[in-house]
């Protein structure tokens, strides 16, 4: 039997004993355009990895994108950590993966296979059966489980690169220096930790995009009403679809070597500095 997408079985597997009333059901399936994506699979029932990515981004969105600073991406043999700031909050990470993996593959030869790469995304997404070999999943809206410690572990230890998002949530409305900018959430120093402690340079990214007027209202009157349940993600998948035909731009900056993320700032200093090359480089 084909692969299906299906709301019951997500909230099942994160709320067990939650009744969530018909209409709810109906509404997500709505929102998160189940029977696109499930048509989408029965049309490519073996798809995997990045061949899946290439028909969802050229195909199902008609989206198309292009990367500066290819140069910036590290040819040696050391695995790197790549970061960037996340204002789609899915699209985002698949056309970044897809991008890395042709620029790796050009720098391997044809002849030859290129490093593998992992991207740390919210477990949901694990529920992407086509894309789960590329992801690292994290629990967002749980406790980190063991395996997933174990698993976190061994992808540090290898030789994949590892793409992260360190602002754990898509962009945000912020009020910053007196304007309205659509800006990340504090950036996590996890990986800064992880650079030093495996001895990975650090690869930062600017992807160039913003969600709808209608998810940044939703998010800033969510908050203002102190509701601490993230709503707004669950507009995600529209957003992704409401992205149709649209070209984006990825900037590749210079590495940062993992040597300088010394005692001269915290982790969490070194997050916020690496966070503001991100966006200083291109505003």
């Amino acid at each position: 039997m084909p692969l299906q997408f299906d709301i019951r079985a997500v909230l099942k597997s994160k709320a067990p004993n939650a009744k969530v009333p018909e209409f709810l059901i109906r509404y997500l399936e709505r929102i998160t355009h189940i029977e696109q994506m499930n048509a989408f699979l029965r049309k490519y029932p073996d798809l995997k990895g990045y061949d899946f990515i290439d028909k969802v981004i050229a195909e199902e969105l008609g989206c198309s994108a292009s990367i500066d600073g290819i140069e910036n991406i590290p040819t040696g043999d050391r695995p790197v950590i790549f970061v960037s700031n996340h204002p789609l909050g899915g699209l985002d990470g698949m056309i970044i993966a897809q991008l890395i993996h042709r620029t790796r593959q050009q720098q391997a030869g044809k002849q030859s296979s290129c490093r593998q790469l992992k991207v740390i995304v919210n477990d949901l997404l694990m529920f992407m059966e086509p894309l789960a070999e590329l992801w690292a999943p994290v629990s967002k809206l749980g406790k980190f489980s063991h395996e997933q410690a174990r698993e976190q572990q061994r992808m540090w230890e290898s030789e994949v690169d590892v793409l992260t998002f360190p602002a754990g949530a898509c962009s945000r409305l912020q009020r910053i220096n007196h304007s309205w900018l659509i800006r990340d959430l504090e950036w996590q120093k996890n990986f800064v930790q992880r650079a030093v402690e495996y001895k990975r340079d650090v690869v930062p990214i600017y992807f160039e995009g913003r969600n709808s007027r209608f998810f940044y209202a939703l998010a800033f009157i969510r908050k203002l009403l102190k509701i601490k349940l993230n709503i707004e993600m669950l507009y995600l998948v529209d957003e992704m679809y409401g992205a149709r035909g649209k070209h984006f731009k990825v900037h590749v900056l210079p590495p940062i070597p993992y040597t300088a993320f010394d005692h001269a700032k915290t982790p969490k200093q070194w997050a916020q500095h690496t966070k503001s090359i991100v966006y200083g480089t291109n505003h």
